[in-house]
This record gives structure tokens, sequence and C-alpha cells, in this order.
């Protein structure tokens, strides 16, 4: 291997993902990156700060890295945004009246989340792309309500592109300590839900205002 011992700890994901990046380049990072939003268990967590650490050694171009690892989430979303299209809003309403108490769902929830969605759509998908599991799955309600593909690919490679250069960023920068950014990034994660829940109280205090006048 080119980039040193993996910790046990990480264990043999973490080296299957290291031979992958290493064999395949930049195919193998966009690669993983679009599996990552449909296998949770390999993490972009892992993915993308021991990419930013290779291009530091000067094995890939930084830039290159970012575009490839933006082009696997956007592949990756528009599956998820497929099977939301052809999963369609009967079907999605038969599995929930079949399995929702299993899940803790129930058809009000699921017209909550539509009607959220409807409202905040765009910056929905934008923002869940920086949110862990939100990031996947903000794709499938996207294509229920078939948001234009163009949208959102547009507001999925935004949000994907901010996500991705801060670990590749973090990556870089740790060098090769690469492997420990995956225990800090949950304070990004919190800074970004922190900012959600903020916006959303704003927006309900202004609204409350308005309603007062």
């Amino acid at each position: 291997m080119l980039v040193g011992p993996v910790p046990a700890f990480l264990g043999g994901l973490s080296r299957r993902v290291t031979d992958v990046v290493e064999e395949l380049g930049y195919v193998g990072i966009a690669g993983l990156i679009a599996l990552e939003n449909l296998v949770p268990p390999i993490p972009s967590e892992l993915i993308l700060p021991l990419a930013g650490f290779m291009a530091r050694d000067g094995r890939f171009s930084l830039p290159v890295v970012v575009a490839a690892a933006t082009i696997g989430s956007i592949v990756g979303a528009l599956v998820l945004y497929a099977a939301g299209a052809w999963l369609g809003d009967a079907r999605l309403r038969a599995l929930v009246e079949r399995f929702g108490g299993m899940l803790g769902v129930s058809k009000r929830d699921l017209d909550r989340a539509h009607d959220w969605f409807d409202r905040y759509g765009g910056v929905a998908v934008f923002l869940g792309r920086l949110v862990p599991v939100v990031r996947s799955l903000v794709s499938i309600p996207a294509g229920l309500r078939r948001m234009p593909t163009g949208r959102f690919m547009i507001y999925t490679g935004a949000g994907s592109l901010v996500w991705n250069s801060v670990l590749i960023g973090l990556g870089w920068t740790a060098g090769d300590q690469w492997h420990k950014v995956e225990q800090y990034v949950s304070f990004f994660e919190y800074a970004v839900l922190a900012a959600i829940a903020a916006g959303v109280v704003a927006f309900l205090w202004k609204r409350r205002q308005a309603k007062a006048t």
C-alpha cells in the first residue's frame, strides 16, 4: 500500500476503500462516493479525507479530486431520485400504510413531509447534502415530487461540493493523520444542523410578526 498502515480500529472496510482509491484513482473516488449514497456503511468521512491526503502527497490533483467526488455524489443521488420517481406517491402511501407502524411513520407524517418539501424543495436538497443519512434520503422525495432534474442536479451538486470540499480539505490539512478526520466531522454536522434550526426559527418568527401586523 502506498498510503501506509491504516489503524486497526478502522477495520477491513477502511483497507478496502484505501485499495480502491489507490488502484482506480479518480474513478475509484467517484465510484465510492456514488455507492456511499446507496450503501451507508461506506462513509464519505473515510473516503474523502484519504483522497485529500493523497492529493497533498502529490498523487492526485486537488481540484480533480473535488470534481470526481462531486460527480460521484450527483450520480448516486440521481439513482435515488429515479427510485423515488418510479415508486410514486401511491406506492409510497401503500408502503407507509403497511409498514409505517413499525417505523413510527404515518400518512399524516408523509403529508407534512411533502408540504415541507414543496415549500423548501431546493433549499432542502442543498442543506440535506450536508447532513449524514439525510444526504442520501433527500433524493427520494425530490424524485417523488418530480423536482425538475436540472434543478435537482444543481442543488445536489452545490451541496455536495461544499461537503466534499470540507472533508477533502481536512484530509489535506491532516496529512498522514487523515484517518482522524472522521472523529471531528460531527462538529461540522452540528454546526449545519444548528444553522438549519436557526433558519427555521427565524422564518417562523418573521411569519408570526407578519400575521401580528
